[in-house]
Formats: structure tokens, C-alpha cells, sequence
């Protein structure tokens, strides 16, 4: 029995297809810099079909634009693709699933969720259009995250138990950080 170095093992993996990285988020990456970040707030890649790219618009007033523009978004994106796309097709049909899937995910204030909880801190200040950019791609809603928790942090108590910055909320009903708590429980 012969063993392989792991870098060999983890080579012939990803030239599996099923690890290879799928069109639709390829385009999702490189959307904003095709489209432009105006553009890009009113629109939302959905899914490829049979090498047709399906995007919901917020408006038929943006469809029809677009479906003006589509030729020139459909080089750009081929630039930057392994497999070339065909056509765009433009519709507002899902934009308000799509929006109603964003209120539950990123925007917790405007939904109502989560802000009873005594933990809570919103950030009512930021604007809708940068939440929708900023919840898009998963390495910029993970930066955003981080630095929202950080900058959050630094102005908590700390917890009396652990001494981790804790929300004052926890405090006020448990005494101590939530983690503390379950442990107490």
C-alpha cells in the first residue's frame, strides 16, 4: 500500500465536479462589478438555466432597461466566467420572495425579529440598498459581521463571571452573559 502526499488527495478532490464552484455563485461574485453597485441594488441573479441567466429586477421598469443593456452585462460576465452564458433574462416576478427572504435574514429591524430580545442592538442608521450589497456575498456579510461585533463590544460591561463583554440586556435579567447562564441552568 502506497500512500499519497495529502496535497495529491485534496487536488484530485476538488477536480471532482460536484467541489467544483457552481456558475450561479461565480456570477453572484462578480455581479456588482458587471452591473454596477446602482444597478445592482435593484437586482438579484436567481438561477442558469440551460446557459440562460435568470435575474429578478425590482421593477418591470428595471427589466425593461436592462433587457436594453443585456448584451454588454452578458460580456462582461463571460469575461469572467469558465462557462460562457447565453442570455440574461430579466423579470420582476420574484423580487418580493426575494425581498421578503433579505428582511428575515439581514434586516432583523424592519422584520421584527430579534428586536425584543434583551441582547439586541440594532443598527438603524444603515441604509436598505447597503444591506442588500452586504448580504450578497458570505465573505463580505462575515467582515461586516466582524466588525459590527467588535465595534459593539468594545462599549459592553463585562460579564461578572467570565469578564466577556456582554449585552446589557443579559445582564439586567440573568446577572451574567447568556453563556454563564445556560451553564447555571
Amino acid at each position: 500500500m502506497s500512500l499519497n502526499p495529502l496535497g495529491n488527495i485534496l487536488n484530485s478532490i476538488k477536480q471532482e465536479s460536484r467541489w467544483q464552484e457552481q456558475p450561479l455563485q461565480r456570477v453572484l461574485q462578480c455581479w456588482v462589478e458587471a452591473v454596477g453597485a446602482m444597478v445592482a441594488t435593484h437586482t438579484r441573479p436567481v438561477s442558469i438555466q440551460r446557459q440562460v441567466l435568470w435575474v429578478a429586477t425590482s421593477s418591470a421598469v428595471w427589466a425593461q432597461e436592462l433587457a436594453f443593456r443585456r448584451q454588454r452585462i452578458l460580456e462582461k460576465l463571460n469575461a469572467q466566467l469558465p462557462q460562457p452564458l447565453l442570455d440574461i433574462r430579466f423579470s420582476s416576478a420574484q423580487w418580493q420572495q426575494l425581498a421578503k427572504q433579505d428582511s428575515l435574514i439581514g434586516d432583523r429591524t424592519s422584520s421584527g425579529l430579534g428586536c425584543d430580545h434583551p441582547s439586541w442592538v440594532g443598527n438603524d442608521s444603515a441604509a436598505k440598498g447597503d444591506r442588500q450589497l452586504r448580504f450578497r456575498h458570505p465573505q463580505v456579510a462575515f467582515r461586516h459581521w466582524s466588525e459590527a461585533t467588535q465595534t459593539r463590544s468594545r462599549h459592553l460591561p463585562l460579564c461578572p463571571q467570565c469578564h466577556c463583554h456582554t449585552p446589557v440586556g443579559e445582564l439586567e435579567r440573568w446577572g451574567v452573559c447568556s453563556i454563564c447562564a445556560a451553564k447555571q441552568w
